[in-house]
C-alpha cells in the first residue's frame, strides 16, 4: 500500500492543524538531535506556534548558539565570503586578468611615449622604434588626408561665392538700365518754361536777353 502524498498548504481545520504541528515538531527535533549526535553539530532550533507559544531544542544551550552565532557576525564571518561561490570565483579572475592587461598597456603607452625604456634590449627597442615610426606615418597621412579635404571645402564654398557674386552684378546692371529708361527727360518735356525763367532773371538784373523786346 503506497503511502498517500500531502498537500503542502495551509491546514484550515484547528484541531488537526494543532495535531500537525506537535507531530511535525517533534519530527523536526528528533531530526536535530540526530544530526547533532551523528555529525557531532551544535544547533539549536526555535519553533512558535500560532498561538505564540515556544518550543526550542539545542545540543548544548539556546543562549549559547545564538551567542555564538551573533559573534561571527560582529567579526564579519560571512560564509559567501568564505565560501565564495563559483560565479564570484570567474568575475575575480576575470577582474585580475583585466586589471593585467591594463597595466600591460599603459606600460606599453608609457615606452611609445620615450618613458620607462631602461629594461629594453637592442631587439625590444628595435621593435619600438618600428611602432612609433608606423603610428606616426598613419598620423601624418590621417593629416594630409583632413587637411586636402578642408582645401577641397574651402575652394567649392570659394565657387559658390563666386557665382553669387556674378549674379547680384547682372542684377544690379539690369536694375540700373531699367531706372536709367525711366527717367523724364525736363528739357524735351518743356523748353519754353525755361526759356521764360531766363527771360526774367535777366530783367531783374538789368540785362539784355537776345531775342528780347527791348533788344529792338
Amino acid at each position: 500500500m503506497t503511502r498517500k502524498k500531502i498537500q503542502i498548504k495551509k491546514i484550515d481545520d484547528t484541531s488537526a492543524r494543532q495535531v500537525t504541528f506537535s507531530k511535525r515538531r517533534r519530527g523536526l527535533f528528533k531530526k536535530a538531535h540526530e544530526l547533532s549526535v551523528l555529525c557531532d553539530a551544535e544547533l539549536a532550533a526555535i519553533v512558535f506556534s500560532a498561538t505564540g507559544k515556544l518550543f526550542e531544542y539545542s545540543s548544548t544551550s539556546t543562549r549559547q548558539v545564538i551567542e555564538r552565532r551573533n559573534q561571527q557576525s560582529e567579526n564579519g564571518i560571512d560564509r559567501s565570503i568564505t565560501n565564495p561561490s563559483l560565479e564570484l570565483q570567474l568575475e575575480i579572475s576575470r577582474y585580475a586578468n583585466l586589471s593585467k592587461d591594463l597595466a600591460a598597456k599603459t606600460h606599453q603607452f608609457r615606452q611609445l611615449r620615450g618613458e620607462d625604456l631602461q629594461g629594453l634590449d637592442y631587439e625590444e627597442l628595435s621593435h619600438l622604434e618600428e611602432l612609433v615610426l608606423g603610428g606616426l606615418t598613419r598620423v601624418v597621412e590621417t593629416k594630409d588626408e583632413r587637411f586636402f579635404k578642408e582645401i577641397s571645402t574651402l575652394r567649392m564654398k570659394e565657387t559658390e561665392l563666386v557665382e553669387e557674386n556674378q549674379q547680384l552684378k547682372q542684377q544690379l546692371e539690369v536694375q540700373a538700365v531699367v531706372t536709367d529708361h525711366g527717367k523724364p527727360s525736363v528739357s524735351s518735356e518743356n523748353p519754353s518754361h525755361d526759356y521764360n525763367n531766363s527771360y526774367d532773371i535777366s530783367l531783374r538784373l538789368g540785362l539784355l536777353f537776345p531775342n528780347s523786346p527791348l533788344e529792338s
